[in-house]
């Protein structure tokens, strides 16, 4: 796994400070498009060039099942895994609807559903095994599983940069991830279950205690339970983490590394983004956040990886759903910044 260590693509200081002098040539106020204008300068830098795009999309969602639902922790049964696959395969879903909109390049990585597919149109089988293991009572998944779930992330990159995409977007389905999600991310972050652990598919009151339950035993379990020391992330994902999670991870990696763009998504995603981050920190600048989930622990996580959400529509779908509605924004951001006139051009005065 040392490929996951590799830097990653530099950013272009050069350019992008040309396209921060270049935004202030524009006809308006300094600083007027707010948050557009950041995205637009930053996208400069890290593509190379005075005014970037965004058009070419690239969206893959890394499925796979949890042996921890075993301890109630969802609200719905682990065979809606693998419909939901179905259901992408079919055009049915929410992201399916958004990524048609944005004529994005869409399919499903199948890591490890509890029952086997039939072969299905947009869904790459690469099942590792039928789901993880229940880490309530030994680790999630083998080291060798965790090679291979980073090894699929890397791939899906492989197939972006073969297709000439300018921007990533990772999506998650996996019942019973939301439980996995905060188990890590209190691992990460040093915190108890009862900072990070939501509601996720919509447990009531005693489920949410019982997740919470859950992942302090995980925690204790793994001995992850502790803030005193920095834990090696890797660790912390192969013994809480899941096959779809750590297919982002590597996803996240090798992305920033091949010098594509990444919008992260919700609670799930972020928290994929936050392992990547501890386990390479030089992807960071590539990684754009593009909602504030209803999910309560994903204030803390955004928090931790000094990121500012482009969106806050109170979702918790998961899918890559927040990223598709945000990528419009993106691509405004980089639209204004190319096709507005400056002051000389428009024979406007300057203030």
């Amino acid at each position: 796994m040392k490929w996951l260590l590799a830097t990653a693509k530099p950013i272009n200081q050069a350019v992008e400070a040309q396209a921060i002098a270049y935004q202030g040539q524009l006809t308006k106020p300094p600083g007027s498009l707010g948050q557009l204008e950041k995205l637009a300068t930053q996208l400069a830098g890290l593509q190379g060039t005075l005014k970037p795009s965004l058009e070419k999309v690239t969206i893959r969602v890394f499925a796979g099942d949890h042996g921890v639902v075993n301890e109630g922790v969802s609200a719905f049964p682990q065979v809606v895994t693998g419909e939901m696959v179905k259901n992408f395969s079919a055009g049915g879903a929410a992201i399916t609807v958004l990524a048609s909109s944005l004529n994005a390049d869409f399919g499903v990585i199948n890591l490890g559903t509890v029952s086997e597919l039939p072969v299905l149109p947009k869904v790459q089988d690469q099942r590792i095994a039928p789901g993880t293991q229940n880490f309530c009572q030994q680790a999630a998944m083998s080291l060798e599983q965790l090679s291979s779930a980073l090894l699929v992330g890397q791939l899906a990159i492989v197939e972006a940069i073969s297709e000439a995409s300018q921007l990533f977007i990772g999506g998650e389905m996996g019942i019973g991830n939301t439980t996995s999600a905060s188990a890590l991310a209190c691992a990460i972050l040093g915190q108890p279950a009862s900072a990070l652990v939501g509601r996720g598919t919509g447990v009531d009151d005693a489920g949410m205690q019982r997740k919470q339950d859950v992942v302090n035993r995980a925690l204790e379990l793994h001995g992850l339970n502790t803030n005193l020391i920095e834990l090696d992330p890797l660790e912390c994902l192969r013994c809480v983490g899941g096959f779809e999670i750590a297919g982002l991870v590597g996803a996240y990696i090798a992305s920033a590394q091949a010098g594509i763009t990444v919008l992260i998504d919700g609670f799930i995603s972020s928290v994929a983004a936050l392992v990547a981050v501890k386990i390479n920190p030089s992807i960071r600048p590539w990684l754009f956040f593009s909602h504030q989930s209803a999910e309560g622990g994903h204030v803390m996580v955004l928090q931790a990886l000094e990121a500012e959400a482009l969106l806050s529509l109170n979702m918790r779908l998961g899918e890559a759903s927040g990223a598709a509605l945000a990528t419009p924004i993106m691509q405004a951001a980089c639209r204004l910044h190319a096709q507005m006139a400056t002051f000389e051009t428009a024979g406007v005065s300057e203030v």
